[in-house]
């Protein structure tokens, strides 16, 4: 079983669809299935193992320079991170087993 991400022309990932080996057997195979299936040619295939750094799922945009799905930006303060194409806290989150949440008024961990 294969994931496909369905995409707006503008990247952004509307859906995803899991296709049977047997129709996508390579991802041109596979879009070409869907395409002909579901009368709509704009997909990407969403790999598990990090070939597009992160598993395609809704909302997130593929960026097609990055070759990578990228999630959206949870705080005005957080930095991209260009090796895992995610999005990282300027402060890093502490390693004492505590749960914490971010505050983005004080751009901490709380």
């Amino acid at each position: 079983m294969k994931q496909f991400a369905k995409l707006s022309f503008n990247g952004k990932v509307l859906n995803v669809i899991d296709v049977n080996d047997s129709e996508a057997p390579d991802e041109v195979t596979g879009i070409d299935f869907l395409t002909r299936t579901l009368n709509y040619s704009h997909w990407k295939q969403s790999y598990t193992d990090g070939t597009r750094k992160n598993a395609a799922n809704i909302n997130m945009t593929y960026d097609e320079e990055r070759d990578a799905f990228i999630p959206k930006k949870d705080f005005p303060s957080w930095v991209f991170n260009e090796d895992t194409c995610r999005w990282d806290s300027p402060v890093a989150y502490p390693q004492d087993g505590k749960n914490y949440e971010w505050n983005e008024e004080t751009t901490n961990w709380e």
